[in-house]
């Protein structure tokens, strides 16, 4: 058994209990090389968000037989690779969703309520109430959100506590009695950007339709003074077009939590987080900490666990 990135310690323990483990216990994850030769003659794989599973990696672990992903998307796992090796792969779907939703609607309070500027001028000298400052409100807003998956929905949800207008946009629109039940009305793809109103999320997987989808047009759509929330991936906006629209003024201000820099599948990615967009004081960032809550962490290693312990399983029996 291999683990590419940090485990905790009641997953070590999970794994230890019918397997040999090769974990690293480092917070940096180890490399493509590295994990090649960690994993060589593995017959399993807990695999993170930067491990990236593809043919060259399957090619140096002739043994491994299953992969379970401790995340929501697979998009760092190439399926069509797995599958042609007869590895079977999992992901984690649910466990993932609220506890994102919910640092989604703190990075949209955050914006709206200025709380880095605030932050800042009290750390510089604070005496008292001053007339500045003043921003927006999620209470009773128009938003949007784009992907009404597990983190769609989870969004929806708790939205519905701040009494906001919310429209969306998937491919799969949702039954019209979820749709009641959560306050939402669906629109079109082009027709979100100008219907979002002060907020628009992004909450969808990365894929081809989805990469680079808001763009310089869609970005020059939104209301004046609406603001942008990314949870979903990086790779879903085009970053140097949200600089742009924070320079020009067209975009009031932008928070993320994922960036395109992270998309290790996608070719020519960027190296890091456009230093236009960290120079921007109209920008609130966290370092993909949408599940980074440890009694959701934990869950989620555990049914990693528990998936990868179920495959190897009946592996073995088809085998026998």
């Amino acid at each position: 058994m291999a683990a590419g990135s940090r485990l905790l310690p009641a997953t070590v323990d999970a794994l230890g209990s019918f397997a040999e483990l090769r974990a690293n216990l480092d917070e940096q994850p180890w490399d493509a090389a590295e994990l090649a030769r960690q994993a060589r003659d593995a017959d399993g794989l807990i695999a993170f968000m930067p491990d990236r599973i593809d043919a060259a990696l399957l090619a140096a672990c002739p043994r491994l037989r299953a992969v379970a992903g401790a995340l929501k998307g697979a998009d760092n796992l190439d399926l069509a690779a797995c599958a042609a090796r007869g590895v079977q792969v999992t992901v984690v779907e649910d466990l993932l969703s609220l506890p994102t939703a919910e640092l989604g609607v703190a990075l949209a309070l955050g914006l709206l309520r200025r709380l880095r500027a605030g932050d800042a001028a009290v750390r510089v000298g604070h005496d008292g109430w001053r007339p500045r400052l003043y921003g927006g409100t999620l209470v009773g807003a128009t938003v949007g959100i784009l992907g009404m998956g597990g983190v769609g929905r989870a969004l929806a949800q708790l939205l519905t506590g701040f009494a906001v207008r919310a429209v969306y946009h998937d491919p799969r629109r949702l039954p019209a009695v979820d749709e009641r039940a959560l306050g939402l009305a669906w629109c079109p793809a082009e027709e979100l950007p100008a219907a979002c109103g002060q907020v628009l999320f992004l909450a969808c997987p990365l894929t081809a339709a989805s990469h680079a989808w808001l763009s310089a047009a869609r970005l020059a759509r939104l209301a004046p003074g609406a603001v942008v929330v990314n949870i979903g991936r990086g790779s879903v906006v085009d970053e140097e077009a949200v600089a742009d629209a924070l320079a020009a003024g067209t975009l009031e201000a932008y928070a993320a939590d994922v960036f395109a820099c992270e998309d290790r599948a996608l070719p020519g990615r960027p190296a890091a987080v456009p230093q236009r967009l960290l120079a921007n004081e109209r920008t609130l960032f966290t370092p993909h900490l949408g599940s980074a809550v440890v009694a959701a962490r934990q869950a989620i290693e555990l049914e990693a666990v528990a998936a990868l312990r179920r495959a190897l399983a009946a592996g073995a029996a088809a085998a026998g």
